[in-house]
């Protein structure tokens, strides 16, 4: 059954320290969600942290929620893996993903791309070996044209990158955004998503299109629920990147709406 997490990005500005960290959770658990991605917690960042891994797991527990992913950053998994293979193993979380390729590279076209599967291949075997699944995570700009035509960079990760290491944390939003259908790329992607990200697209007069609360925009949840399912996702991480009210509010509309559409969550 899938089920629904919290990519705590989208309350990065209640999580900067410890008592909001705290208080944070309890609000997503008690909405019902049972998962988090782990990104943009303030409280958990830099060399001396408000709150370490080990107390963040045990307010987890507490409050009836796992990790199922997180968010690092791509410098470390290729330098320090064996930290961070100890951090996740520390946290109960078996999922890394990244937030996309670096610039420089992405700067470079297709040519990048092909340097940065190269450049990673070896770091996300060590981390496979570990016990550790990687998750690439995109926006929309991955799907400008690479060097073949009809193929997009994007495309270079289905096509050329070694299935086994290279897991792809879609966000059906940027995909939709930059003009991809999203069901017709969950046919490629089956058994490689385990983890997706998801928000809406709103539409408001005088602002055009931006990010919303799911249920309150155009996407058409009804198709792309069921081409999710088909293709093997196991946990639907609800992330929006910006909430026009309260955060905490914008996931309690996400999960009553998806909960009635069918996905998993606590109640």
């Amino acid at each position: 059954m899938t089920k629904l997490a919290v990519q705590m990005f989208t309350v990065r500005d209640l999580v900067k320290d410890a008592d909001g960290f705290a208080r944070t959770l309890e609000a997503i658990s008690k909405i019902g969600y049972t998962a988090v991605q782990l990104s943009a917690v303030g409280a958990m960042n830099g060399d001396e942290p408000e709150v370490d891994a080990a107390t963040a797991k045990r307010w987890l527990d507490d409050n009836g929620l796992e990790v199922i992913a997180t968010h690092r950053p791509w410098p470390r998994l290729v330098e320090n893996a064996d930290e961070e293979i100890a951090f996740h193993k520390s946290i109960g979380c078996d999922y890394v993903a990244i937030g996309g390729i670096p610039r420089d590279l992405h700067d470079k076209g297709a040519d990048g791309y092909r340097e940065f599967i190269a450049q990673g291949t070896p770091a996300l075997a060590r981390l496979k070996e570990a016990g550790l699944r990687f998750g690439y995570h995109n926006h929309a700009h991955e799907f400008k044209a690479s060097d073949k035509p009809g193929q997009t960079c994007y495309d270079l990760f289905i096509d050329e990158a070694d299935p086994d290491l290279w897991l792809l944390e879609l966000d059906v939003y940027w995909c939709q955004h930059a003009g991809v259908n999203a069901e017709r790329l969950f046919e490629r992607l089956k058994g490689r998503v385990p983890v997706i990200h998801i928000k809406d697209k709103e539409v408001i007069d005088g602002e055009g299109p931006i990010i919303g609360p799911i249920g309150e925009g155009l996407f058409d949840w009804d198709h792309i629920i069921p081409a999710g399912n088909a293709a093997g996702v196991e946990w639907w991480a609800v992330e929006q990147d910006r909430c026009r009210r309260d955060p905490v509010d914008c996931l309690r509309a996400s999960y009553e709406f998806l909960t009635q559409k069918g996905l998993q969550g606590r109640k």
